[in-house]
């Protein structure tokens, strides 16, 4: 019986690349708190890996000498404002606590991904192996 790779890693390489995504909007709030009229934005994790059918999209291509290739779940239309619990006279919606709170938690959740990856594919070597 063959081995299907798509089966055997789920949605995992999927939720790593929207953590990772995830992680460089919350360290471009983090680095933007001081920025007069930035507006702090976060994705709904669940819903852009809903929208994304746990597949990648498909890049259109115009020419045949295109390369074809993945896009990111993760595109503007997905990204949503965080609405302020005090907002700052100066109109930045960036709160520093809660954006370190939620990339920790980020940080964490891509961690973990990466470890529940790693061990898939240590499973995967025993089986061709046959141990």
């Amino acid at each position: 019986m063959p081995i299907s790779f798509d089966k055997a890693l789920g949605n995992l390489p999927e939720n790593l690349t929207l953590y990772g995504q995830r992680s460089s909007l919350l360290a471009s709030n983090l680095a933007n708190a001081d920025t007069p009229g930035f507006k702090a934005r976060d994705i709904d994790f669940r819903s852009v890996l809903a929208k994304a059918g746990g597949t990648q999209i498909s890049l259109k291509t115009t020419q045949g000498a295109h390369l074809g290739g993945a896009s990111s779940a993760m595109s503007e239309a997905t990204k949503l404002y965080r609405v302020p619990i005090q907002p700052s006279i100066d109109g930045n919606t960036v709160d520093t606590q809660i954006e370190t709170a939620e990339f920790t938690k980020n940080s964490i959740r891509y961690q973990s991904t990466l470890a529940f990856l790693n061990g898939t594919f240590k499973s995967l070597r025993l089986a061709i192996k046959g141990e």
